[in-house]
């Protein structure tokens, strides 16, 4: 392992981008701290503690505890997922933008304008709600139209400030800038989650096998979460000879990859960002709304929340996997390139084929992702721990965390095995490795 660490910082530029992104994670949990003037804590904490086991108890789990600080990095990353699903979902509904999308970089250069524009819009939407909520629930010191702009000035411009951080991570670093962001901000709370756990066991709430219970539950979890998410379904592709000048070309054998979980993390952010929305609306409405027994249906511990929750996870597992693989220009590039399946006729039954295959091996991980995703209730439910420790022995967090980290694994494998070192995992079988 250190001979494997050792490696990883004798690439100057890998070491680069490390610590370049080390750097800016460190400036992320910086922001998450600095609280909008005119709070008051002490009233901030009380309150945040009341409503921990609500929808603004998993949103402060997503801001990285930025939400619950009051900070200027209070909503996160999260108005700017919002706006990429209602952006996805105009492109394959909208001509304007499936033009857009057809024409390659120009267009995509576009589409993250009209993103980045929205983003601003609804962080400034919802900054608005903030001040309100904050007032209503007598946080503020000296409440009125000087905090209002404030704090809706510092959270709106650290929203774009956060989202301009995690696009240079995605730029000059390793792995997936916004991901990372995400990821980050769920292991910041997770040493609390280890005291309190070594707290339970002190004080002789929780036994020594119960804790060992949960640890090899997490321990599982996360060895079946790692094999759905490197799963695939090898479907084999055969490439025809051809005589070019005095050379042969094709004549190999090879497959094309279906992965299980095509998707990725994509589908929890989604779901839980459409989750969100009638907290957000309700924020509005001011404290009564938000206590009202129409917003118990969405906090975390009803059945109806977690439900939804594994609804919308199913749901755009199989849309976000439609908008990523395209089984028509597939078909077509491997009819391009004299390739085919054997026994299947290239062109339209090749894509037939493709799609029926692609249905298929999504189900089984869509149905895990909502399983997981619903393992938090649970566990509160059967075992009685509190929703936001129980999240992370398995849920939202974990899949977050596991998915995000083999996917800048697999970028730090590449890197290695380009510049002929061995892998991070030199027997593992991390995508990326031959």
């Amino acid at each position: 392992m250190i001979e494997k660490l050792r490696n990883i910082f004798a690439i100057p530029e890998l070491r680069s981008k490390i610590f370049f992104t080390l750097g800016i994670l460190m400036v992320v949990r910086l922001g998450a701290q600095v609280p909008i003037p005119g709070i008051d804590p002490e009233a901030l904490r009380q309150t945040m503690e009341s409503l921990n086991d609500t929808f603004f108890g998993l949103f402060n789990m997503f801001t990285g505890g930025a939400f619950g600080q009051a900070a200027v990095f209070g909503l996160g990353i999260m108005p700017y997922i919002s706006v990429s699903i209602v952006v996805q979902i105009l492109q394959t509904t909208l001509p304007y933008f499936q033009r857009l999308a057809q024409e390659g970089e120009s267009g995509r250069a576009k589409i993250n304008q009209m993103i980045r524009y929205g983003t601003v819009i609804l962080a400034f939407v919802q900054s608005i709600g903030i001040a309100f909520l904050l007032e209503s629930y007598g946080i503020v010191l000296d409440p009125g139209f000087a905090f209002r702009f404030t704090a809706v000035v510092s959270i709106t411009t650290g929203t774009m400030l956060l989202l301009w951080l995690g696009e240079k991570i995605t730029e000059h670093g390793i792995g997936n800038g916004i991901s990372l962001v995400i990821m980050v901000g769920i292991l910041a709370a997770f040493p609390n989650v280890v005291l309190s756990e070594i707290s339970y066991f002190q004080q002789g709430v929780r036994g020594i096998l119960s804790e060992l219970s949960l640890a090899i539950l997490f321990f599982f979890l996360v060895m079946l979460i790692i094999l759905i998410q490197q799963g695939l379904r090898k479907v084999p592709v055969q490439y025809a000879r051809r005589i070019v000048g005095r050379k042969v070309y094709g004549g190999q054998s090879t497959y094309l990859p279906l992965k299980i979980n095509t998707a990725g993390v994509i589908p929890i952010i989604f779901a839980q960002s459409i989750l969100l929305i009638p907290g957000t609306i309700a924020t509005f409405m001011g404290q009564d709304a938000t206590q009202s027994n129409f917003m118990s249906w969405f906090a975390m511990d009803h059945w109806f929340s977690n439900v939804c929750f594994a609804l919308l996870i199913v749901f755009f597992t199989y849309f976000y996997t439609a908008l990523q693989f395209d089984p028509n220009q597939v078909a077509s590039t491997l009819k391009q390139q004299g390739g085919f399946v054997p026994g299947v006729k290239p062109g339209k039954k090749t894509a037939q084929f493709i799609e029926n295959i692609l249905t298929r091996v999504t189900l089984p991980g869509a149905c895990f992702l909502g399983f997981i995703a619903l393992m938090p209730y649970f566990l509160q439910q059967l075992v009685g721990l509190d929703y936001s420790y129980a999240s992370f022995f398995g849920g939202t967090s974990l899949l977050i965390i596991v998915g995000v980290g083999l996917d800048t694994l697999s970028q730090v494998e590449t890197h290695l095995l380009s510049r002929h070192y061995d892998g991070f995992l030199s027997k593992g079988k991390v995508r990326g490795r031959r």
